[in-house]
């Protein structure tokens, strides 16, 4: 043998050799980690986790960034789709073993100029457990760990395993990841469903996420989508002639991308988030880690229902509008004046936003960036019409003052009985405005909405009825503290406890609560269960003390819920990635006892007379309601406007207001009967008329067995038309020992919910209140409520105890 031959010889064994030894150290991780026989088995790929509604609508998704994909499996990949990425990734993806050694040598001879020799299953290797090269020499190590791991998974997987495990991990355009969100994105349609045209333009984008976005880039875009076609027409997998057809075709795009300011009640999933997070810190995973929301695919199933919460948001977006209008319209508002005293929220605002911290970052200071405050700058604002926004030229600082003067709301839907939540707003618009007013932790002076619990415990302790006589007259608790703050609204006639109610009777709620006791009321609110600690002051009576919207909902489900007093909850269950049940959610244990069913159905009959006759006249007929309860609330000068409604089958809460409570709207329009009901009423105006809700006109509140079966009809209330309608702007204290001087005089009163806020301090109110007759003490908590003979009889068809 020749020298030369032997010299060849030597150099490709030794190169061989040394080849399968780079390769071997390579395996064994010498040059990175490689992944172990288990993952490589159980491939992970980052997946959102997804929210459901209960009737299994997608609401939304929690991700990151590069987590955003939701994994399906091959059956449900449209064959138009897997023809396309064979087509024009891996013509021979069928016919080798994970390297294609001809595409190999063809990219190596030719340098890449007729494509890259990376087969599919090299894509996947790259994209499931490599990271990017940074240079040559990494990409060639990179390159020979892709051909291992690419050989391991194709002893391991089916090919249809690999395609789908493809699909599922590649990025398309706009940062969207795997097929299904792909699909989703820009057609609104599941993978399986995809056209021809369809299928080749997403394939399309995986070459060249930016470069082939459609919705950006139209023209590479829809050549990108003709050359695939192109490819598929070579491969057999189309005609010639469906080919051209295909390509002549426009991109029709159904773009809409799902992220957090979009879907389903998108206050309602950051709340929902948190309880999430908090549950998974409970559970491990079987291999002893644990949960991640972000990461693990989770399948999270809550109680909402969609049309309920289409119909809540098309509610408040019916309302607030005529309520922000109205708000706008006042001079103190048109003026500016009403930021005089309160340029420290301005100041707050400025330091929050986004400028301020971008000024400090850039090393300016509080002087240069407060100056680019007061500079007119193109912007967008938030805006009631279709988008939600408009283009406008405005200065920071005045756009910190527009922004602040919105009328905000929150709305909650829940079954009283069983406590699922069925629709959630907590505020106008998620994307301007994060803060959610629904939730446990923002509350807010709840007025006269608070008063159906007070005059539940007086008829449950105390044996008050309906037809029980309450005086009219302003009460004394001792050391100077009048309830309410001022006697103008004092009639100082007797009248019944369902008459003191249906008009929201501030004086005569301010007698009932003298007979309860003070302390008392406090711990029958404790037993309701809610978080908050109420403090025993007498003025919580008329509602001063401060509850979110979602503890007001729990406090009312006694009513509706025969006595029980039920936690709003709005998770079913959660599902790991393979449909497994990690956490299945019981809440019978949050259900407590508090008052006798007969109670319960005594109040939701009396509460009746706020929709039929009292501050929210007509409701029940408007509606066509068989029996429907509910009561109106607003505090000082209209901070705060509520409606607490209920049918047999759902409880509703409105709260409506401004987040700084100084901007309010002062007029009659602000009331709770006028600002908060109108809501309500137009939800449940959409959701008698869905039959596919069940949600029936003709439901009627159970009848315990122990009452006689005589019914009794709004008439048989007796709410009597001549009483005057409780003071809506009075003052009534904040529920501290602060909060007991009274004002030197009291504002003119206009309707029927007692106002709640910090009465001026006014030294000789004390002395001159004893020379009125309508501030003598009434009573005292030991004695016997009066009582109307007969009405008891004709209510409920039985004699009183």
């Amino acid at each position: 043998m020749k020298k030369s031959v032997r010299i060849f010889w030597r150099i490709f064994l030794f190169g061989f050799l040394g080849f399968v030894l780079l390769v071997l150290m390579a395996n064994f991780g010498v040059f990175g980690e490689m992944p172990s026989m288990k993952e490589l088995e159980n491939p992970s790929i980052l997946q959102s986790s997804e929210v459901y509604a209960e009737d299994g609508t997608l609401m939304g998704k929690y991700y990151l960034p590069e987590g955003n994909r939701s994994v399906v499996k091959y059956r449900d990949i449209s064959p138009h789709v897997v023809n396309a990425l064979i087509a024009t990734e891996d013509k021979r993806f069928y016919d080798h073993s994970g390297i294609d050694l001809k595409g190999t040598m063809r990219a190596v001879l030719l340098l890449g100029s007729k494509g890259g020799g990376s087969t599919i299953t090299q894509q996947l290797a790259l994209a499931l457990f490599n990271r990017r090269a940074t240079n040559k020499a990494q990409r060639m190590m990179q390159k020979l760990k892709e051909w291992i791991i690419s050989v391991k998974l194709e002893r391991n997987f089916t090919k249809e395993e690999i395609i789908a495990l493809y699909l599922n991990a590649v990025p398309f355009s706009d940062n969207v990841f795997g097929i299904r969100n792909a699909s989703r994105t820009f057609f609104q349609k599941e993978p399986d469903v995809l056209t021809v045209e369809e299928a080749a333009l997403l394939v399309g984008m995986i070459n060249g996420p930016g470069v082939y976005n459609p919705r950006r880039n139209p023209v590479p875009a829809r050549d990108r989508r003709n050359l695939v076609l192109t490819r598929m027409e070579e491969n057999g997998n189309i005609t010639a002639a469906e080919a051209t057809r295909y390509r002549a075709m426009p991109i029709k795009l159904n773009y809409r991308k799902l992220d957090e300011n979009t879907g389903y009640a998108p206050y309602f999933r950051e709340i929902l988030r948190e309880e999430v997070k908090n549950e998974l810190k409970k559970l491990k995973k079987p291999d002893g880690g644990s949960y991640n929301i972000y990461e693990d695919g989770l399948k999270i199933y809550t109680t909402i229902n969609p049309r309920m919460q289409e119909y809540a948001e098309e509610a408040m977006a019916s309302q607030v509008p005529n309520l922000q209008k109205a708000l706008l319209a006042q001079s103190k508002i048109k003026n500016g004046s009403i930021w005089k005293d309160h340029e420290n929220v301005l100041e707050r605002e400025m330091k929050r936003s986004d400028r301020w911290k971008n000024g400090v970052e850039d090393n300016l200071s509080d002087k240069e960036i407060k100056a680019s405050f007061f500079v007119k700058t193109p912007m967008k604002v938030f805006a009631w019409n279709k988008q939600w926004e408009k283009d406008t030229v405005m200065t920071p600082y005045d756009s910190i003052k527009y922004h602040r003067t919105m009328v905000q709301s929150a709305f909650m839907v829940m079954d009283p009985v069983t406590g699922e939540v069925k629709a959630w707003v907590g505020g106008i618009n998620f994307k301007t405005y994060k803060l959610d007013h629904a939730n446990l932790n923002t509350k807010r002076q709840v007025g006269s909405s608070i008063k159906p619990l007070l005059y539940t415990q007086a008829m449950e302790e105390r044996g008050f009825t309906p037809e029980t006589e309450v005086v009219d007259q302003q009460q004394s608790f001792g050391n100077g503290q009048l309830v309410p703050a001022t006697s103008r609204s004092c009639s100082g006639r007797t009248m019944t406890m369902a008459n003191a109610l249906a008009w929201s009777k501030n004086c005569a709620t301010a007698y009932i609560m003298k007979q309860v006791g003070v302390k008392e009321f406090t711990d029958f609110i404790a037993r309701l269960n809610i978080p908050t600690k109420v403090e025993a002051f007498p003025s919580i009576a008329l509602g001063s003390c401060e509850l979110s919207l979602f503890e007001m909902m729990w406090g009312y489900t006694i009513f509706a819920g025969r006595g029980f007093s039920t936690r709003p909850y709005f998770i079913s269950r959660i599902e790991d990635r393979n449909g497994n049940v990690i956490k299945r959610f019981d809440y019978s244990a949050n259900r407590k006892e508090v008052i006798s069913e007969i109670t319960a159905y005594k109040m939701a009959r009396m509460m009746q007379g706020t929709v039929d006759k009292g501050t929210a006249a007509g409701l029940r007929g408007r509606l066509g309601a068989a029996e429907m309860a509910g009561k109106t609330g607003t505090t000082n000068d209209n901070s705060d406007a509520w409606f607490m409604g209920y049918t047999p089958q759902l409880l509703g809460g409105v709260w409506v207001g401004c987040d700084d409570r100084f901007i309010r709207n002062e007029g009659s329009g602000g009331f709770g009967g006028a600002a908060a009901r109108p809501i309500w009423e137009n939800f449940f105006k959409k959701v008698y008329a869905d039959k596919k809700l069940g949600i029936e006109r003709d439901a009627k509140f159970v009848q315990p067995a122990q009452m006689d079966n005589e019914m009794f009809s709004a008439d048989a209330l007796q709410i009597d038309s001549d009483i005057e309608p409780g003071a809506q702007q009075e003052d009534v204290g904040v529920g501290t020992e602060e909060g007991y001087d009274l004002p030197a005089e009291s504002r003119p009163f206009q309707d029927p919910d007692a106002p709640v806020t910090t009465p001026k301090k006014d030294s000789t109110q004390k002395k001159d209140s004893k020379k009125d007759p309508n501030n003598k003490p009434i009573g005292s908590a030991a004695d016997e409520p009066r009582k109307k003979k007969g009405l008891f009889k004709k209510l409920f068809g039985k004699k009183e105890n």
